[in-house]
């Protein structure tokens, strides 16, 4: 089993297969659009800290935060659509830009990750 099949298996099983059938709609709304909130607002404040690190081990760790924060933001954007809580037509557009802003991070912790080990 690969990562990504392993990932949708998780998705699948846990998140959006376990959802429907335990919570309201806008109970299983509130809690998302919560975690939501958070994840994305974190990426915003841990990438501030980020730009005001002290040292390239600080910078490191900040940024490793944003990439997982901002890969959490994704998570829930993409759940809210498979759920059918909020339909792709209203959130592609943050979608989109949320996957571009997490392509940025990672490439960017790849390249900080390479010059450390050099």
């Amino acid at each position: 089993m690969t990562k990504d099949e392993l990932q949708e298996r998780i998705y699948n099983h846990f998140a959006n297969n376990k959802i429907k059938p335990t919570i309201t709609a806008k109970a299983e709304a509130y809690v998302i659009k919560k975690q939501l909130i958070r994840a994305a607002t974190s990426v915003g404040a841990n990438h501030r800290a980020m730009r005001r690190a002290r040292s390239g081990n600080e910078y490191f760790a900040k940024l490793s935060i944003v990439v997982e924060e901002a890969d959490e933001t994704l998570f829930w954007l993409e759940l809210l659509i498979a759920a059918e809580i909020v339909p792709f037509s209203k959130l592609c557009l943050l979608l989109q830009e949320s996957k571009e802003l997490l392509a940025i991070f990672a490439s960017t912790r790849k390249k900080h990750r390479s010059k450390k080990e050099e």
